[in-house]
């Protein structure tokens, strides 16, 4: 256990090896604009990082897009996306359709000039201070991404050697991403490829085993081989995957989706002492359309779930979308501050859970 005040990147180190920090650290993916600027007038993500007190800062590699129509986009990858309200974009335009467009493919070069220009900015501005993440990708999303989500799920039946391929492919570039990351500075990475509805994972589990478990445990090899923890991320029900997920290799999983009927207190008592576990304030309802109290109810919630003995970092269940309530937000990051040090008090008053935000 600390008996110092640590800096914000020992304490989420400190927490994806399984230790008990000095509180428990909080971070998010996603912190939609609408909110940020709400909260903090203008603020990009990493000044909004700053003056919020957050532990981790987030980017991922730079790869260069063109306008070819109104609010669409076409990236290196050869994919045409629409952007929308919210902060992801939308594939309109695949790029793979046969395994003859594989053969031909030719994806971005890991080691194009810039393509980690905003990660070594981080790194020079907030080395040491905060814990510097970059976003990467496993096994699916680029799959999905340059086929399209049904044309992939249906390959995986009709064209099972392309989809093999792909996965090859998405795991050999993503651990040259991650080496040429290390070297750069960074601390950890997450992947953000959802594997997985409310009820079931996209493929079947004997599926996943033939056509990607191959390359996840090559790429999760890859990023523990260039010395970078892994928060593992996949919003809705894992448990189908999840010994797959598990001897792949992974430091944290994350986020323990309660719309995915996840408990992060059943994940704590069962996996608790081999993971550490991110999530779970729910983001579908909660933190949208819940009061505050509600909002310090859950979030106190997840401490009495989890906090013992450290490997937690409290978050949303996904998010911090454009429909969140501002003012939710706060009050679960004020209730993480207030109630989040070690060693945790287990048998606080929830009835002056008010004072954790007003």
């Amino acid at each position: 256990m600390s008996t110092k005040e640590m800096t914000s990147a020992e304490r989420v180190m400190t927490v994806l090896r399984n230790g008990e920090p000095d509180r428990i650290p909080h971070f998010e993916w996603i912190i939609d604009k609408r909110i940020r600027h709400a909260l903090c007038p203008g603020a990009s993500l990493e000044e909004f990082t700053v003056r919020m007190g957050l532990d981790a800062m987030l980017t991922d590699p730079d790869f260069k897009t063109e306008q070819v129509a109104p609010n669409r986009f076409k990236n290196e990858w050869g994919i045409v996306v629409e952007r929308g309200t919210e902060q992801h974009a939308t594939v309109v335009k695949p790029a793979i359709e046969t395994l003859e467009d594989f053969l031909k493919y030719e994806p971005p070069d890991p080691y194009a000039p810039g393509r980690f220009a905003s990660l070594e900015k981080l790194v020079e501005r907030y080395k040491g201070k905060y814990a510097i993440c970059l976003h990467l990708n496993d096994v699916f999303s680029i799959p999905r991404n340059l086929m399209g989500f049904e044309e992939l799920l249906v390959a995986s039946m009709l064209e099972p050697e392309l989809v093999r391929k792909l996965a090859e492919m998405s795991a050999d570039l993503n651990i040259q991403f991650a080496q040429e990351a290390a070297r750069l500075g960074a601390d950890f990475v997450f992947t953000g490829d959802d594997y997985c509805s409310d009820t079931n994972s996209f493929l079947a589990p004997e599926s996943f085993r033939e056509l990607m478990f191959p390359s996840l445990k090559k790429v999760f090899k890859g990023f523990r081989d260039a010395g970078l923890p892994l928060i593992k991320h996949s919003d809705g029900n894992v448990m189908p995957l999840l010994d797959m997920i598990l001897e792949a290799g992974i430091d944290c999983l994350d986020p323990i989706d309660p719309m995915g009927g996840m408990d992060m207190a059943v994940m704590k008592r069962q996996y608790g002492d081999r993971i550490a576990l991110k999530g779970n304030v729910n983001c579908a309802t909660t933190l949208v359309n819940g009061t505050a109290e509600e909002v310090v109810q859950e979030t106190l919630g997840v401490i009495r779930a989890a906090a013992e003995g450290g490997g937690l970092i409290i978050s949303s269940s996904n998010s911090i979308h454009s429909s969140v309530n501002p003012l939710n937000y706060l009050a679960m990051l004020s209730t993480i501050k207030a109630y989040g040090k070690y060693p945790i008090r287990l048998d606080f008053d929830h009835s002056g859970a008010r004072e954790a935000f007003g």
